[in-house]
């Protein structure tokens, strides 16, 4: 395990959170891909954002655009997952890793580096 990730919580429907993933050993590098993907009870993992972090581009899942924004702070140690107007259907663990932007929507995809992390529980009440 390398990345890790924080900032989940229990929320009320409607509002934000913003979640962060950072490297354990060392300051993300600049060139990496990383993308998000969470998993619901009871269903496959599935990518929903992905930032090549050295050029700032961005790829969303069709079922989060408008919702989600990934990006990362100045100094490109940190991604971030944005999450606003929370809805139940959100409720999932949220995991990063190190990916390929074109192809992190695979299903079944697995991380390019270091396999997958304990995740940051998000839950969403109405």
């Amino acid at each position: 395990v390398r990345l890790v990730e924080s900032g989940g919580g229990s929320v009320q429907a409607g509002e934000s959170l913003k979640l962060s993933c950072t490297d354990s050993i060392a300051t993300l590098a600049d060139g990496y891909n990383i993308a998000w993907f969470r998993q619901a009870p009871g269903k496959e993992r599935e990518g929903v954002a992905c930032m090549a972090t050295n050029l700032g581009s961005t790829s969303y899942a069709d079922s989060v655009k408008g919702r989600f924004t990934i990006s990362t702070n100045g100094a490109k140690d940190v991604v971030y997952l944005e999450i606003s107007n929370l809805k139940p259907e959100d409720t999932a663990v949220y995991y990063c890793s190190f990916s390929d932007c074109s192809d992190y929507l695979r299903r079944g995809v697995t991380p390019l580096y270091f396999g997958w992390g304990q995740g940051t529980q998000v839950t969403v009440s109405s």
